[in-house]
């Protein structure tokens, strides 16, 4: 069963830097062919190397965008409301070259990529925050690089516990919001050296149960992790 937008859901996309500059008339042509889906949890909703038929929207729940190659899968992101994936690829009706899942039950609006893309070349705001979207995630990307090609596996997992820390308002204890092996898969890690990092963090006061993670002082890990905000994103403002 098809379910159109409500109103809610409008007012959270149009909040979204990507169509907040729209006028009404170009956000109405993209919402008129949209609908909202719900997913349980792991379900694929697009494939690598297919063509993009859609621009999806991420309401409530999680979505993990992940790629394969010869017998191996590796986490490429981890996805929260309110976000979009995959743009570039609905934009240049190109081929996906990531595939997502939901982690947990999700609400997803689909927007047709031919609106988008009718829209894209109708007006020129949109067109602006297009390229100021892909302009964001290009520096993120570099940043995810110069994250995985200069720092240690150690380095990297503190990096992330702060950035995880600074989310949930500088508290003490807060939960990792991740399965481990998708923790150490988009850490560039194996589970192991994941548990082994975890171990190796204890002298700078990290202690882990379950997923509840506790930092006893985060000057240790600071002087560890050594964050730089030319590749941390959490340390832009």
């Amino acid at each position: 069963m098809v379910i159109r937008v409500s109103d809610f859901e409008s007012q959270e996309i149009r909040s979204l830097t990507l169509f907040s500059g729209l006028d009404d008339a170009c956000f109405s042509t993209l919402m008129r062919g949209a609908y909202v889906q719900n997913f349980p949890p792991m379900i694929d909703l697009i494939t690598e190397g297919d063509k993009s038929d859609f621009l999806h929207v991420l309401i409530s729940g999680s979505v993990e965008l992940f790629a394969n190659w010869s017998g191996h899968e590796t986490t490429m992101a981890v996805l929260r409301p309110t976000s979009t994936f995959i743009l570039a690829a609905t934009i240049r009706r190109a081929r996906y070259l990531m595939s997502a899942r939901t982690l947990e039950k999700s609400r997803i609006v689909l927007v047709p990529s031919e609106d988008v893309s009718a829209v894209f070349d109708l007006d020129p705001d949109f067109a602006r925050a297009v390229v100021t979207e892909l302009a964001v995630c290009y520096r993120a990307n570099v940043m995810t690089t110069k994250n995985l090609k200069l720092r240690s596996s150690l380095e990297r997992l503190a990096n992330h516990l702060l950035a995880a820390r600074k989310l949930a308002g500088d508290a003490q204890s807060f939960d990792l919001g991740l399965e481990k092996r998708r923790l150490a898969s988009s850490l560039g890690m194996t589970p192991e050296n994941l548990s082994r990092a975890f171990r190796q963090l204890k002298p700078y006061g990290v202690a882990i149960d379950g997923s509840r993670v506790m930092i006893a002082d985060a000057s240790d890990l600071e002087g560890l992790a050594k964050p730089s905000d030319l590749i941390d994103e959490s340390c832009v403002n």
